[in-house]
């Protein structure tokens, strides 16, 4: 594409200056396309319509988008999170609810899922500190739950181990399914409930 044609193509002034959400999915493709180092400024100006300078004014290096990526990825994974703990359940139900809401989310926005679990760490720290400091928040309040059955005694081991193992299940299925979309799989639901029907029969005591 030539430089008038680009151009021609960029949205006025006004419009652009109000595209902060359009610019944060358009950094989502491109970072999962092309990969942290791959991505540029540019890149990323030139998919939403915009000059490079006018995606600075939002954005000062592109590792404030991606920061801000996960942390919006996070935040509204928390609030999933807040709403299943604050409903009645027995401990176990919580468990599954949390799971489930994990699973949905990964699976709704696959770009943003990538970017917070999948990005490798010497690729963009930007991801990893997100990650630390807004996920440490999200796995503490399932451990806390895993803790209430154990408590129960429904748990047949450690709590800590029992919840890093159910984490790592879902978050199995959704990376597979995700970076593997050619594979056979059986419809989401069907496999998702297959998946935690045998953790929760092989981690929790009936």
């Amino acid at each position: 594409m030539s430089a008038s044609q680009t151009r021609s193509q960029r949205k006025p002034k006004g419009e652009g200056h109000a595209r902060r959400a359009e610019i944060l999915a358009a950094a989502e493709r491109i970072f999962v396309d092309h990969g942290y180092e791959g991505a540029t400024i540019r890149k990323i100006a030139d998919e939403v319509g915009l000059s490079s300078t006018a995606l600075y004014m939002h954005f000062s290096e592109k590792s404030q988008i991606l920061h801000e990526i996960c942390e919006r990825a996070f935040e509204q994974l928390l609030v999933m999170n807040r709403a299943v703990l604050a409903d009645a359940g027995t401990p176990e139900e919580r468990m599954r609810r949390l799971m489930q809401s994990y699973v949905q989310f990964g699976f709704e926005n696959p770009n943003a899922y990538r970017l917070v679990y999948m990005t490798r760490p010497q690729e963009a720290q930007e991801a990893q500190s997100a990650a630390q400091s807004l996920g440490g928040e999200l796995f503490g309040a399932f451990v806390c739950v895993v803790e209430e059955a154990a408590a129960q005694g429904r748990l047949r081991g450690e709590p800590r181990a029992t919840a890093q193992a159910l984490w790592a299940g879902a978050h199995g299925v959704v990376s597979l399914i995700i970076t593997k979309p050619y594979f056979d799989w059986v419809e989401k639901d069907l496999l998702v409930d297959t998946l935690l029907d045998a953790l929760f029969v092989g981690l929790l005591k009936p």
